[in-house]
């Protein structure tokens, strides 16, 4: 039996490893970032390195914009000529409306695009796209991949530890009395995304102290699922999150660590000294 011919598709949020940009059935969709009035394709026109010097001297607060429904339209119009399916695997929809952009291009087409909410972003998003193509090759159907992802995706854990509180507020994930409150205690908030959406889950006192209470979370649950992967994810700074993976290693001798960059658009909002760490509950 021949195995279907399948487009995965995700947009700028994800980290692609050199292991799936180098996959011609890969395509990544940017979005954008608007610094003072000047708008930047991620990932094209503007690096992470680039982003955070810009972010030291800007006025006006940052923004950023999902891709547009014609992005994907254009993209979506070229693949269904050569693909016999199309699967979309797109940044949280309670982060960003790339979801919604997607689904309304598909609609647009007339051809359906399987659009899948991934409740994540960075590389466990990539992770889930690695995961698809793995199903594809074992001759699982659209419906059973599709089934499966989704399930994958509801088993995550992620937490971050925020890099600047001055730029969460500035960019409006913040309220004002809280960074005001975080700045004047020097609190360092543990932020999680649950079922797609960002929530404080816990506060600390140091850098030091929330990366103890985040291995607890990653301790708690390796002991009950058995794991065998993590990532930790970081802003700009890979020394960091090096040091902090050999001191998880020496720990966790049964989950393989990899640390992979947040990206200029997660960037905009937390910081180039962000540093967090996520797994799935459910790896297989």
């Amino acid at each position: 039996m021949r195995l279907k011919k399948i487009a995965w598709v995700t947009d700028s949020t994800a980290f692609l490893d050199e292991e799936l940009r180098n996959d011609p059935d890969v395509f990544q969709v940017p979005m954008s970032i608007i610094l003072e009035g000047r708008e930047y394709m991620d990932g094209l026109d503007l690096s992470a390195e680039e982003l955070y010097s810009k972010l030291k001297t800007l006025k006006e607060p940052p923004k950023t914009s999902q891709p547009s429904v014609g992005a994907f339209l254009d993209l979506y119009t070229k693949l269904v000529d050569d693909y016999d399916e199309v699967f979309a695997l797109l940044v949280s929809s309670r982060l960003s409306g790339t979801v919604d952009s997607s689904s309304q291009a598909s609609k647009l087409l007339g051809k359906p695009v399987i659009t899948i909410d991934s409740k994540i972003l960075s590389y466990p998003l990539s992770a889930l796209i690695k995961r698809g193509i793995a199903l594809a090759s074992e001759g699982k159907d659209s419906i059973e991949i599709k089934t499966i992802l989704e399930g994958m995706a509801g088993t995550n854990e992620t937490y971050v530890l925020i890099g600047s509180l001055e730029q969460l507020h500035r960019s409006g994930r913040m309220t004002g009395a809280k960074y005001l409150l975080g700045s004047m205690l020097s609190i360092k908030p543990i932020i999680a995304i649950e079922n797609g959406v960002l929530v404080t889950k816990d506060k600390a006192r140091s850098e030091k102290k929330a990366k103890e209470k985040i291995t607890q979370y990653l301790r708690d649950s390796h002991e009950k699922h058995m794991f065998k992967e993590a990532w930790i994810l970081y802003g700009l700074h890979p020394e960091v999150a090096e040091k902090w993976k050999k001191d998880l290693e020496t720990e966790f001798e049964g989950i393989a660590f990899n640390s992979y960059p947040l990206g200029a658009v997660i960037g905009v909002h937390a910081g180039e000294h962000t540093i967090g760490l996520s797994w799935y509950n459910k790896q297989s």
